[in-house]
C-alpha cells in the first residue's frame, strides 16, 4: 500500500476542488481513439477485440481490458473503454480491448461468455507473434462485470478438466486490476441482483447432474489459490460495488494464499474508475503500472 500513499494523499487534498463524481450518463458519453486494428475471434457480432498500440517499436507491455455493463448490452462497454485504452497507449502500454457475448445476446451467458474470454486470449497470444507485444508483461483489467471476468481469467488453472470452460495450456493471467469488480458470484449474489438485476443462473448456468455446483468453474472466489496477484480498485462512493466488496474479496484471496490489495479512490463513483478524464485516473494508472512491474 505504500506504493499508492502519495497519490492517495494528493487525491484527498484535491477532493474539495475536483469534479463531481461521474454518473452513468457521463460514463456512457466516454469515447476514445480508433483502435490500431480489430480482430474477430468468432462469427457473432460481439466476438472481437481491439488492439491499441503505442507509438514506437516496442515490444510493449499489454493490458487486457474487459468492460462491464452488468453483463448486458444496455450499458455500453467496449466503446467506453476506448477512453482508457487510448490513455494507456499514450503511456506506452498496449491495450487489448475485448468485446464478448453478454447474457442478452444469442450464445451469451454460460458457457458462451466464458468461452469468448478463452478465445479472445488465444487470439491475443496468436497476434502477439505478429505485433510488438510482450506477453511476459501482461495485466488483465476489468470493470464491474468485467472485473468478474478478468478474475475468472486468472483463476482458469483451477477449473476442473471436466468443465466445458476448461482450456489446456491457456495463456497465464497472473496479474489483475479489478475496477469496482463483482467477482464473487456466490457470496455477492444478493448485491449482483440489487445492482445489476442479474440472477446466478444467467451468469453461472443451471445445475445439472454432471455439474451440481454452478460456481465450480465460474466463480473466482471458489477457484483459489490460483497464483494471481490482484489490485482491487474501488471508488469511495461506488454504490454498484462498494468498497466492502473489494476488502472482502482481498481477505478471502489472502487467506487462500494469493496476493491481493485494495486501493480506494477518494470521492470517486463506479464510473470514475474507468475514465482517463477523471481525477481518479492517476491512481488507476498507477495500479496498472504496478501490476505490470510485478509481471510475470
Amino acid at each position: 500500500m505504500r506504493l499508492f500513499a502519495s497519490l492517495l494523499l494528493a487525491c484527498a487534498c484535491a477532493g474539495a476542488v475536483q469534479a463531481a463524481p461521474m454518473k452513468l450518463s457521463d460514463y456512457m458519453a466516454l469515447s476514445g481513439p480508433a483502435p490500431s486494428a480489430t480482430f474477430h475471434y468468432g462469427s457473432a457480432p460481439s466476438q472481437y477485440a481491439e488492439l491499441f498500440l503505442p507509438a514506437g517499436e516496442g515490444p510493449f507491455p499489454v493490458a487486457v481490458l474487459v468492460h462491464g455493463g452488468c453483463w448486458t448490452k444496455e450499458f455500453g462497454g467496449i466503446v467506453q473503454l476506448r477512453n482508457m485504452a487510448g490513455a494507456l497507449a499514450r503511456h506506452g502500454i498496449a491495450a487489448w480491448n475485448v468485446e464478448y457475448r453478454r447474457v442478452d445476446e444469442e450464445g451469451g451467458g454460460y458457457p458462451g461468455m466464458y468461452l469468448d474470454m478463452n478465445a479472445a486470449l488465444e487470439t491475443l497470444r496468436r497476434e502477439a507473434r505478429k505485433h510488438p507485444l510482450d506477453l511476459e508483461r501482461l495485466v488483465a483489467v476489468g470493470h464491474s462485470a468485467g472485473g468478474q471476468l478478468v478474475q475468472w481469467l486468472a483463476a482458469r488453472p483451477r477449473i476442473p478438466a471436466s468443465s466445458p470452460l476448461f482450456q489446456a495450456d491457456a495463456l497465464a493471467v497472473k496479474n489483475v486490476v479489478s475496477l469496482g469488480g463483482l467477482a464473487d458470484l456466490r457470496h455477492e449474489a444478493e448485491l449482483i441482483k440489487t445492482s445489476c438485476d442479474r440472477d446466478t443462473a444467467q451468469l453461472a448456468g443451471a445445475p445439472s447432474q454432471a455439474r451440481p455446483d454452478v460456481f465450480s468453474d465460474t466463480n473466482a472466489g471458489e477457484l483459489m489459490p490460483n497464483g494471481s496477484r490482484t489490485i482491487l480498485v474501488t471508488g469511495e462512493l461506488d454504490t454498484i460495488s462498494p468498497p466492502r466488496v473489494a476488502h472482502d474479496f482481498a481477505r478471502r484471496a489472502r487467506a487462500a494464499g494469493d496476493r491481493a490489495e485494495v486501493v480506494i479512490l477518494p470521492g470517486a463513483s463506479h464510473y470514475d474508475e474507468v475514465a482517463a478524464s477523471s481525477p481518479s485516473w492517476p491512481l488507476v494508472l498507477q495500479a496498472i503500472e504496478a501490476a505490470l512491474k510485478r509481471a510475470p
